[in-house]
């Protein structure tokens, strides 16, 4: 029987508009957007739909309004009888994975979430991060060697083969995308961050985050989570707590993961949120995987339509 498997993106998708298909169409969702509101002591619907597009892609503002998102869309899919077998989620979006694994209930999510951004907010901004396509991550952990004279620089996402982003000091990124460039790379995209996510430098956050995360009333999860550091499935609760505050200096292996899924009998991966970007991702993976976004028109059709096919198998 094939399994299917819930996918929830990070931050980096967020945009003006998001969630409000959803919160129009499902009071499920609504409901959702307005608790989240309540608890997080501002309107976080009205930031999701009229940004400004600044706000909204600010750390503090961006997690908690891609949590919403997802776990407005998690609801409108438990609403129609819809569970997923194994879960993963990119950076922020784990801890929405642990919501929809039971792990944690809404409120502890995204009062996790809500730390998570302010700690990183916090944080002084003194780095930058970039994305480079078409070049293999061991070439990629070369030039970031190399380019560290100029200042710290790590290999922070494996987002797909030949698809990594790059983080830490901004000489050193600067450095590994000038020499990615040389290197014959397709595309290299300094990315709109205000912080090195991921990488060393994000070390001053480490403590208060640990801290905090040590008091998290985490439950043994109902279905196996793919983890974003070790890039394997996970129902230990030691090490899932372990895990979460790993990845605020360590690299999200995403593409691991994917494996991680399709090795743990996932045959569909459902892309649980207001993006398409792990969709494309997953695709990029393991194009045998189908894959299904509810941020694309349709999108809850096919994925009642594909779970019935899994079930079948």
């Amino acid at each position: 029987m094939g399994l299917t498997a819930f996918l929830f993106p990070g931050q980096g998708t967020q945009r003006v508009g998001m969630g409000q298909a959803v919160s129009h169409l499902h009071p499920v969702a609504r409901a959702t957007f307005e608790r989240a509101s309540d608890r997080l002591g501002y309107d976080i619907s009205a930031r999701c739909a009229l940004g400004p597009a600044e706000e909204l892609t600010h750390t503090l503002f961006a997690q908690p309004a891609v949590f919403t998102c997802s776990a407005a869309w998690l609801a409108v899919l438990a609403d129609r009888g819809l569970e997923p077998d194994l879960v993963a989620g990119h950076s922020v979006g784990e801890i929405t994975a642990l919501h929809a694994a039971r792990a944690l209930d809404f409120d502890e999510a995204l009062d996790a979430v809500h730390h998570r951004a302010q700690l990183m907010a916090a944080t002084p901004g003194h780095g930058t991060m970039a994305a480079v396509v078409g070049l293999d991550a061991d070439v990629v952990d070369r030039l970031c060697a190399e380019a560290s004279v100029a200042g710290p620089v790590v290999v922070a996402v494996h987002n797909a083969p030949a698809n990594v982003v790059v983080s830490g000091a901004r000489p050193g990124v600067e450095a590994v995308v000038e020499a990615a460039k040389a290197a014959g790379a397709v595309r290299v995209v300094p990315l709109a961050v205000s912080h090195a996510f991921h990488s060393p430098l994000m070390a001053e956050a480490v403590e208060a985050w640990s801290a905090y995360v040590a008091t998290l009333p985490l439950r043994t999860p109902r279905c196996p989570v793919a983890l974003n550091v070790t890039g394997a499935l996970s129902e230990d609760v030691d090490e899932i707590r372990q895990a979460v505050v790993d990845q605020l200096t360590g690299a999200v292996r995403w593409a691991d993961c994917v494996v991680a899924l399709r090795d743990g009998g996932a045959t569909l991966a459902v892309e649980v949120g207001d993006s398409k970007a792990l969709t494309g991702f997953v695709r990029s993976v393991d194009r045998g995987l189908h894959t299904v976004s509810l941020a694309v028109a349709g999108g809850l059709d096919q994925i009642e339509a594909a779970v019935g096919g899994t079930r079948a198998v």
